[in-house]
């Protein structure tokens, strides 16, 4: 017989003894200054930061909560302190393709003194201009030039007033023109009269009349060459008085920028269109005629033009590093397209959408060049088009700002094209395994683009060395959070705890954010008791604190159990019967809960019938186990012979689906039973998957399971009786809850430690299961040797049918 001894007190949990902390409370230990129990992702992060090649951005993977942007930000921002500060960047106008606005680059602080520079090159503009367009050096050179066009085409008018005279006309101005009129004798005639002179003499003064009004005409044609030689003249003296009002502070300013070639061609644009545009810095003239309201217009209309003149002029400083130590590093919480490579805003004015290179606005890729960016994953992909523009960006090392409504024809509005900028940047994104995994998988350039995994590990070795980083670990999170001291008691309470959240009394859970979080609530319980420190009643407040928040379904669970509705036997025995345990995940927070297992057996053909996976139900894994459990059957008992039954599994009282292998024990073990028509303890339940060799295989959530059990045993009375059969292989995952160490410690409740399935059907039934002859028959007594020959009797009977069927026949 295979003698299973319940599990002591020792081996249920592994307590840290406070005893050997040197320290009273967290305020005499020091912080750490690196993150522990990740050498892997260190290595692979400070690699990352060293390595100086295209493609070997970092993916820091791993769990929430593993304290991922906490370490790739320091080690970024240790890197980025020794580097040097990247260039400015700013846009300027383009005179020669407005809509594509020129990147001009300079050293780091440059850029805010260019801007500065600009802003006071035209504020002086506007003040220099206006006086030297004021002044009465430049009206007098003006009025010179109109009073001797003016002279000119009155010499003309006076010549031929002369000529007119000479053959009997007057040149008269009108409200209609200038008019020839007849004369005699110094007076005009009138029309009747003109009418009334002699037939020769009038014909006479029609045709003088006739050459009068072309030689008119001709004087009267060399008005708008006048006024456009005016205008010309005008427009000479206004680019001279320009260019001695500019051409200094222009001089000046590429003198002071000389080494950079893209500012000395702008400031000669800036140059040519200051002198080009200058009738624009001219006063409106308001003493012309007409309305108040049309000159206010007209007015308004010239200061507009004047201010957008003066516009083309500014400097648009997208980066400025004025106030920067080292490279930057910056962290963008929020990667929408625009927010990562920029954008070119839009400004509503007369109905219409209208930009210019001063509403292009950087993205956090140009914040981070020459330095570090740090983004989320998840939240890069979940954005329209910002996966595929980080991409592009980086595969073709320059930043290209364009709109999503204009590559995608949404909008019709006119937008700009900037001018690309060079771009070296380290990128690192943080998420989980899986997106890591699939986006390698299914996205071909993401290998070629993130060469670096920082694979971030969730638990740590619980070694001595280990431990004492830890509890420096909690020093650290308490001092940054400014929380009450932690005893020696709390401290040993808080890694027992985190054993406990690890699944394994071995390993420590790394988690800092749980972690965190535990150790704020527990400073928090201190405050509300009273307490000078944190104590280990303190933390153990806190826990219980968080599971009472999110254990309602647990407890509705529970309550279908005792009151009937959902029926667990926890006494007695049954054939066919056996209580199987699986763990519910709710979120942050599982628990077990048992569940009913039963079997049927009848003549067959060496079918066992999984009722879960005919109504799908059934998961991969569960229908896998249930499979392996025929196999078992198949090898240990009908080797020679036919398994000659049909045998049905299922969960009663299930209303979902099935999946996992930690059931297929049970499952085997209720087959069994039902085989050999030998009851079941209902007072055990049964966790643990196997093999084809009968094997007992380590599962999941053990503690979770065996309090779940415990719970509804200790409802309904603990008699000693009671316990739960699990992997041998699972001890070392065992840190239960107090009350489950006190019932066990008292006898009042057992948990049996199984390799074999062997060992567990003797644990079941208190029947031994029997080992095999050389001839491979058991004993009769024993479970296997019942099975055995309720197999052998059920093919003896399939014989006979079959024979009696051929009989029938014949």
């Amino acid at each position: 017989m295979h003698s299973v001894k319940p599990l002591s007190v020792a081996d249920l949990y592994r307590r840290s003894d406070p005893a050997k902390f040197q320290f009273k409370t967290t305020d005499d230990l020091e912080d750490l200054d690196e993150a522990i129990g990740q050498p892997r992702a260190q290595e692979a992060v400070r690699f990352g930061v060293g390595i100086d090649q295209p493609g070997y951005n970092i993916f820091a993977m791993g769990p929430e909560g593993m304290g991922k942007r906490t370490l790739v930000e320091k080690r970024f921002e240790q890197m980025a302190a020794n580097q040097p500060v990247p260039s400015d960047w700013c846009y300027v106008y383009n005179f020669e393709q407005p809509p594509i606005p020129q990147a001009i680059d300079l050293p780091a602080g440059m850029g805010l003194k260019f801007k500065q520079d600009m802003e006071k090159f035209v504020n002086e503009l506007r003040t220099s201009l206006s006086a030297a367009f004021d002044s009465d050096e430049y009206r007098a050179r003006r009025q010179v030039i109109e009073q001797e066009a003016q002279e000119k085409q009155e010499k003309s008018l006076e010549e031929l007033q002369k000529q007119a005279q000479e053959k009997g006309f007057a040149l008269i101005r009108t409200p209609g023109g200038l008019i020839f009129a007849p004369m005699r004798e110094g007076d005009v005639l009138s029309p009747e009269e003109f009418q009334n002179l002699p037939e020769e003499e009038r014909k006479q003064m029609e045709s003088n009349l006739e050459g009068l009004q072309k030689d008119l005409q001709k004087i009267l044609q060399q008005v708008p060459k006048v006024q456009r030689e005016i205008r010309e003249q005008i427009k000479a003296l206004n680019r001279e008085i320009t260019e001695y009002s500019v051409g200094g502070w222009v001089d000046e300013l590429k003198e002071k920028y000389s080494d950079n070639s893209k500012i000395i061609d702008f400031l000669g644009s800036v140059r040519e269109d200051v002198i080009e545009n200058a009738e624009n810095f001219l006063a409106s003239d308001s003493s012309e005629g007409g309305s108040e309201n049309i000159m206010a217009a007209l007015a308004a209309r010239a200061r507009m033009q004047q201010e957008n003149t003066l516009q083309h002029y500014q400097v648009n400083l997208l980066i400025d590093h004025s106030d920067s130590h080292g490279a930057p590093v910056v962290c963008e919480d929020n990667p929408t397209y625009q927010n990562l490579i920029g954008r070119v805003e839009h400004m509503a004015q007369m109905g219409a959408l209208l930009t210019d290179f001063s509403l292009v606005k950087a993205g956090s890729l140009h914040k981070a060049n020459g330095g570090y960016l740090i983004m989320d994953a998840l939240k890069v992909l979940q954005q329209p088009y910002a996966w595929e523009a980080l991409k592009r960006a980086l595969q073709a090392g320059q930043l290209r700002i364009e709109s999503i409504g204009q590559m995608l024809s949404l909008i019709s509005t006119v937008s700009l094209e900037p001018e690309p900028i060079p771009l070296d940047v380290k990128v690192a994104l943080l998420g989980d395994r899986r997106i890591y995994y699939l986006l390698s998988q299914l996205d071909p350039d993401f290998n070629e683009l993130f060469k670096v995994q920082a694979d971030f590990d969730e638990q740590m070795d619980r070694s001595i060395d280990n431990q004492d980083l830890y509890v420096r670990m909690i020093a650290t999170l308490v001092h940054q959070d400014k929380l009450r001291s932690f005893d020696r008691q709390a401290v040993a309470r808080v890694i027992e705890h985190s054993a406990r959240v690890a699944g394994d009394s071995n390993k420590l859970s790394i988690e800092v954010r749980d972690l965190t979080n535990l150790l704020r609530e527990a400073s928090y319980w201190s405050k509300e008791n009273g307490n000078g420190v944190v104590t280990a009643a303190d933390v153990q407040n806190a826990i219980d604190a968080q599971i009472y928040r999110a254990d309602r379904l647990r407890e509705r669970m529970q309550e279908t159990i005792l009151d009937g509705t959902f029926l667990i036997d926890t006494q007695g025995e049954k054939v066919g019967q056996i209580n199987g345990l699986s763990v519910i995940q709710l979120g942050g927070f599982s628990f077990g809960r048992p569940s009913r297992i039963t079997a049927g057996v009848r003549l067959g053909k060496g079918d066992v019938i999984n009722i879960e996976r005919e109504v799908e139900l059934s998961g991969p894994i569960h229908s896998k186990g249930v499979l392996i459990l025929s196999g078992f059957l198949g090898a240990r008992y009908a080797r020679e012979r036919p398994l000659s039954l049909t045998a049905s599994l299922v969960f009663e009282q299930s209303y979902g689906g099935v999946d996992g292998d930690s059931a297929s024990s049970a499952e085997l073990y209720v087959l069994l039973s039902a085989i050999a028509g030998v009851p079941i303890k209902q007072s055990l339940a049964v966790t643990g998957s196997i093999n084809q060799l009968g094997q007992v295989q380590a599962i999941g959530g053990a503690n979770e399971k065996i309090e779940g059990f415990f719970d509804i045993c200790k409802a309904r009375g603990l008699s000693g009786d009671q316990g739960v059969l699990i992997p041998a292989s699972n001890i070392k995952h065992l840190m239960l809850r107090q009350d489950v160490i006190d019932a066990v410690g008292s006898g009042k409740f057992n948990i049996y430690p199984i390799e074999h399935i062997d060992q567990g059907i003797e644990v079941l039934t208190g029947i031994p299961a029997g080992e095999p002859d050389e001839e491979g028959n058991y004993p009769e007594d024993s479970i296997n040797g019942r099975v055995q020959a309720r197999l052998i009797e059920l093919a003896k009977k399939v014989k006979e049918l079959t024979a009696a069927s051929k009989e029938n026949e014949s």
